[in-house]
């Protein structure tokens, strides 16, 4: 039995579970395995032991996703980079004792979510991260009819215009962390009272305009998960390939940025080809 690190770029994927006619990161990672020949995908339904840390919804992206299956010992993870999308990348692999079950064995998981919020005041978003850490019934911030109770561990650090939400737990109920980011900043941008926090944690159910929406997916990004019993070990030549391609994407997006600027900054102040006869 082994158990990867995989990390990935959400955007292009419908989510990490398997789906049968849109493109998933399992999906990716079953296709590259099947090429490999690790297993048998016309045949079986998953790898023999297969399991993930976690099921991130559409758009959300990965750093330390972990999944454990029986592979032949060359199965690497520069192995699996050879055959799986640039967007997909495994960097780190340790050998798990068997029985071992990525989502079972997990006794933490850690999202990172960067909240653009220039208008974000720290002290309210800090209380409000104080209030929400320790055990709580979430049931007003999921769709989770079950499994609602969760001791987490939520912070805030401003970053620029950004507010850096940081939660932990051992496991999260559907869109728990989404939702949990949009109280945050609801309550940091004066657009909610400090009190509806106490309000989203009392027994009675929230709808309607009470209710809390979901942040958008984009900004999540599963960071960490931990298992006592799996020592990991990067692999160099993965790890370089996915630095360089999220470097890459990184570069892409500040590009995208300055130009976006650019054009904001031109309709804004009626700079540009106003009269519509030529090239700018």
């Amino acid at each position: 039995m082994r158990a990867f690190r995989i990390a990935y770029d959400g955007r292009p994927f419908y989510g990490f579970q398997r789906q049968p006619s849109v493109p998933t990161v399992e999906n990716a990672l079953f296709d590259a395995l099947d090429r490999l020949g690790a297993f048998d995908a016309a045949a079986d339904r998953r790898p023999p032991g297969y399991a993930a840390a976690g099921r991130t919804d559409a758009g959300v992206s990965a750093l330390g996703q972990t999944v454990g299956f029986d592979c032949p010992e060359w199965c690497t993870p520069r192995a699996l980079n050879a055959e799986l999308p640039a967007d997909v990348r495994a960097w780190a692999a340790g050998d798990a004792p068997e029985g071992f079950h990525a989502t079972h064995d997990a006794v933490r998981r850690e999202y990172v979510y960067d909240r653009y919020a220039p208008d974000a005041d720290p002290e309210l978003a800090r209380a409000a991260a104080d209030a929400l850490s320790g055990e709580h019934d979430f049931h007003n911030l999921t769709g989770d009819d079950v499994g609602t109770v969760r001791e987490t561990s939520v912070r805030v650090e401003p970053d620029g215009e950004f507010l850096v939400v940081r939660v932990a737990a051992d496991g999260f109920p559907y869109q728990l962390v989404r939702r949990l980011v949009s109280l945050l900043h609801g309550v940091a941008a004066g657009e909610r009272s400090p009190d509806a926090v106490e309000d989203v944690l009392g027994p009675e159910p929230l709808t309607g305009p009470e209710g809390i929406p979901t942040a958008p997916p984009e900004p999540l990004l599963l960071e960490r998960v931990t298992y006592p019993n799996v020592t990991f070990e990067r692999d160099p030549q993965a790890a370089e390939s996915a630095a360089e391609i999220f470097e890459s994407r990184r570069r892409d997006g500040l590009v995208r940025a300055r130009v976006a600027g650019r054009i904001r900054a031109g309709v804004a102040d009626g700079d540009g080809d106003e009269d519509g006869n030529g090239e700018l």
